[in-house]
């Protein structure tokens, strides 16, 4: 049964950090095209960052970019999302996802978002609340 859980979420202070971790049961992350997600109060759900599986390229929401940083651990068949420098509109839930098959991971990631995510259904994310 595919199952993502994410964890790492909390209460943080504007320019702290934190690591979410997604734990992958029911599929292996590594050949998958994959991403963070998010979902701010009163929005619509945003892609934060994606990697594609077959060149390794990633794109990442613009303000994010620079203070987030998405990897995985296959080993593990964990993704990570390092968060430094927070802000107070980086509050949202956290979602990790398999991604819809695109060529660009900007794409990918807007269009999973928008569509939802190539299997199964989003999990219950993470939340994540940044102090000011």
């Amino acid at each position: 049964q595919l199952q993502f859980v994410e964890s790492g979420g909390g209460l943080v202070q504007t320019g702290g950090s934190l690591r979410l971790s997604c734990a992958a049961s029911g599929v292996t992350l590594d050949g998958y095209d994959i991403g963070w997600f998010r979902q701010a109060p009163g929005k619509d759900r945003e892609g934060i960052s994606c990697i594609l599986n077959y060149d390794g390229s990633t794109y990442y929401l613009p303000s994010v970019k620079d203070r987030f940083t998405i990897s995985r651990d296959g080993a593990k068949n964990t993704m990570y999302l390092q968060m430094n420098n927070r802000l107070p509109a980086d509050t949202g839930v956290y979602y990790c996802e398999v991604g819809k098959k695109h060529p660009s991971a900007q794409a990918m990631c807007a269009m999973t978002a928008r569509l939802g995510p190539q299997m199964g259904q989003w999990g219950q994310g993470t939340q994540v609340t940044v102090s000011p």
